[in-house]
């Protein structure tokens, strides 16, 4: 595995470590012998695992309506509710570092492990998997605390870590529909940053068997917007506005591809629909962090400026 990360290790950590939110805040793994009357499984439609009603409330506010006070919530009763849920402490992890809270991420880095880690004689898939997400956590932490410079070695250890757990659940179900998420994010992250690595095996893996839907096709546009390739990554935000309902992060993504495609076909109508989904974005602006929003009203202010547009 060292050998896989020898190039841009910095680089792509860190890019990595912006996907935990996406990528690891979304995590439920199969359990055959569960009554689905019991709890909702954002993955699955069959044979459900019980994450907990308050836990799958906050996973639903995140990626499916991009509501972060109403997430915030959900997940403060699943800490009091569910405390043994990895799934709850994973995403309260996600928020920190998208709040740059250093503190709560690394206290939650480590609730995620530790929990992940008592799951995996009784639940090997989950415990596996989870624990995975509890070391690239921790391997951000590191990041942060030490920097790039001082910080990589022991960072690339939690990540070929991370592999390792991967491996794990990966053996145990090859076709789970979480694990194929995960890990699709991670290595489409990698195929985009390394000139070895494939993005077309990347996106295969979402698209056979990840779920859901609405995460499956954010993620391939992401790529496809970070690869250059904007008319496919307009069909695929497409194809998440559609799965997805009314996320307002999915109008902030097409915005941002409409903007790179009006730039490079000096394009004035596309760029007129990128700032109209920079608006739509925005309509939802009280739900979103506020650094979020400053992004966004930040680009937004840069596409006007595109082409002399008022």
């Amino acid at each position: 595995m060292a050998k896989r990360f020898s190039c841009s290790q910095s680089v792509v950590f860190a890019r990595l470590t912006k996907f935990a939110q996406l990528g690891f805040g979304a995590a439920i793994a199969l359990n055959l012998s569960i009554n689905p009357s019991l709890a909702g499984d954002p993955f699955r439609t069959e044979k459900p695992h019980p994450i907990g009603d308050e836990t799958q409330a906050a996973f639903e506010a995140i990626f499916q309506q991009g509501n972060y006070p109403i997430a915030e919530r959900h997940l403060q009763q699943a800490l009091a509710k569910e405390p043994n849920e990895p799934l709850a402490y994973a995403m309260k992890a996600s928020l920190a570092y998208g709040n740059k809270d250093w503190a709560k991420l690394n206290t939650y880095s480590q609730k995620t492990l530790e929990s992940a880690q008592k799951l995996i004689d009784t639940d090997p898939l989950r415990g596996n998997l989870y624990t995975a997400v509890g070391h690239f956590l921790e391997g951000s932490v590191i990041l942060i605390r030490e920097g790039t410079v001082n910080g990589v070695p022991e960072a690339f250890g939690r990540l070929r870590q991370v592999y390792q757990y991967l491996d794990k659940a990966e053996a145990i179900s090859p076709n789970d529909p979480e694990l194929n998420l995960i890990k699709g994010y991670m290595d489409l992250l990698l195929a985009v940053n390394l000139p070895f690595a494939s993005p077309d095996q990347a996106i295969g893996r979402l698209q056979e068997n990840a779920a859901p839907q609405y995460l499956v096709h954010r993620g391939i546009a992401l790529a496809y917007r970070d690869l250059k390739r904007y008319p496919q990554a307009l069909e695929s935000v497409d194809r998440a506005i559609a799965s997805g309902g009314e996320n307002p992060e999915i109008y902030y993504l097409k915005a941002q591809i409409l903007k790179r495609l009006g730039e490079k076909e000096k394009n004035q109508q596309v760029i007129k629909e990128a700032i109209a989904n920079f608006d739509k974005a925005l309509t939802k602006k009280s739900q979103l962090p506020s650094s979020l929003v400053k992004q966004i009203e930040s680009e937004r202010k840069n596409t006007l400026s595109l082409n002399n547009l008022r």
